[in-house]
């Protein structure tokens, strides 16, 4: 069975002769195009992909690692939009969540290394300010970011409640001070403000103030008030992204259709929740992906809740994200594999990633021969993040002896005879 829990690669057997211990030769791994291919990595990037065998030649540079991938698909790594770092891992708590921030700290890092372990090698987590956490949970989790460096990058997205009127006013006061503690988003739920347009303002107004992204939830069930945050959001640089838009597939389909223009216009990205939401229970509408796709608004997957009180069987699991977008919304499957890495990576502003020499080294390996497969059953993975392995999954399935099955020739990965 799985073993959901990222765990170190076993030691790779090094190559003959002289060797650069920074390098790292993936051998034998399939493109999505066909191709098995060598692939050697140094210094965080790609350096060079070959036909199998060509570039462990004793003519070309010696790698410091060799890792054999044959049976995998290799692909750009994913990444995570959209996960809650401060409330994840909380649905069992046996008594009231806890927010001190240690607890908080030891969530956030044990989420991070699961969502690691699926695959994801950027994870934006969303983190309330103000109320009763006042900025804790927020340093707790740049505790667990500073804590996982080299692993995986977190960047925190600070998520006060309400903005405007008398009571607002310490809300934004500890926005400010939250990008000053190292907050790279600005964000929140404007539709739970007084004052949605209000609230939008302001943190416009702050993002403005120092150079950060905005990202914001909403349902986007008002036409009128999606259209004039689309108006305030257009030519915002470096960008503004709504999730989970979950209500705009209930508008009748000329206001959709009329609000999804919108949003391409003022290049706001969205990022859909296809897991589930992140909110109330009775509030797990899907964004209509394809409507937006099809005004050419970006469109990025995320996971939302990972196992809280808002959904206690949430995984984190970038796959599962783009296997229900395959699956529920008729992507094919390169389309959901896209939402999940390259739209995702580009909602974060991280910078492209492609199998080819020059891009970065951050990489997912999955068991497979094709991605609909990988997708469907794609278990056992292999991380790598800034060109090194950072987290290997392995999954066996065992199956009593059957004459049937020898018979007609079907794969087993294990031999055991199960009990």
């Amino acid at each position: 069975m799985p073993d959901s829990q990222p765990q170190p690669p076993p030691p790779s057997s090094p190559s003959p002769g002289p060797a650069d211990p920074s390098s790292l030769l993936l051998c034998g791994a399939r493109l999505t195009d066909g191709r098995t291919v060598d692939v050697r990595l140094g210094g965080g990037r790609i350096e060079a992909v070959g036909t199998a065998g060509s570039l462990a030649a004793g003519g070309t540079r010696a790698c410091g690692a060799r890792l054999d991938l044959g049976g995998y698909l290799l692909l750009p790594a994913p990444a995570e939009p959209h996960s809650h770092a401060d409330t994840a891992l909380s649905a069992d708590p046996g008594g009231p969540v806890s927010y001190e921030p240690r607890e908080v700290q030891r969530r956030a890092t044990e989420a991070a290394l699961l969502q690691l372990g699926h695959g994801a090698t950027a994870v934006r987590a969303h983190v309330r300010v103000g109320d009763v956490q006042g900025l804790g949970a927020l340093e707790a989790v740049l505790q667990a970011r500073r804590a996982l460096r080299g692993l995986a990058e977190l960047t925190t997205v600070a998520m006060p409640r309400v903005l405007t009127g008398v009571a607002g006013a310490d809300g934004l006061a500890m926005l400010r001070d939250a990008v000053k503690m190292g907050a790279s988003v600005v964000g929140g739920r404007p539709d739970l403000d007084p004052d949605p347009t209000g609230y939008v303002e302001a943190v416009l107004e702050v993002a403005s103030e120092h150079g950060c992204p905005v990202d914001l939830h909403t349902e986007a069930g008002d036409p009128a008030r999606l259209a004039r945050l689309a108006a305030m959001a257009g030519g915002l640089r470096p960008g503004v992204t709504l999730s989970p838009c979950g209500d705009l597939g209930r508008l009748p389909s000329e206001v959709a259709s009329r609000a999804a223009d919108q949003l391409a216009a003022a290049g706001v990205a969205v990022v859909c929740l296809p897991q589930g939401g992140c909110g109330a229970v009775d509030r797990r509408g899907a964004a209509p992906v394809r409507l937006l796709r099809a005004a050419g608004v970006r469109v990025a997957a995320g996971s939302g809740a990972l196992r809280d009180v808002s959904n206690p069987v949430g995984r984190g699991d970038p796959l599962e994200a783009a296997f229900l977008l395959a699956s529920r919304c008729g992507l094919a499957p390169e389309e959901a594999y896209g939402a999940v890495s390259g739209s995702a990576r580009a909602v974060l502003g991280l910078p492209e990633v492609r199998v080819e020499a020059g891009f970065p080294a951050e990489l997912l390996a999955v068991r497979g021969d094709g991605l609909a497969g990988a997708l469907s059953m794609g278990y056992s993975r292999v991380v790598v993040h800034q060109g090194r392995v950072v987290a290997r999954t392995s999954a066996v399935r065992e199956y009593c002896g059957s004459a049937a099955s020898a018979e007609l020739g079907l794969p087993r990965q294990g031999r055991g005879e199960v009990s």
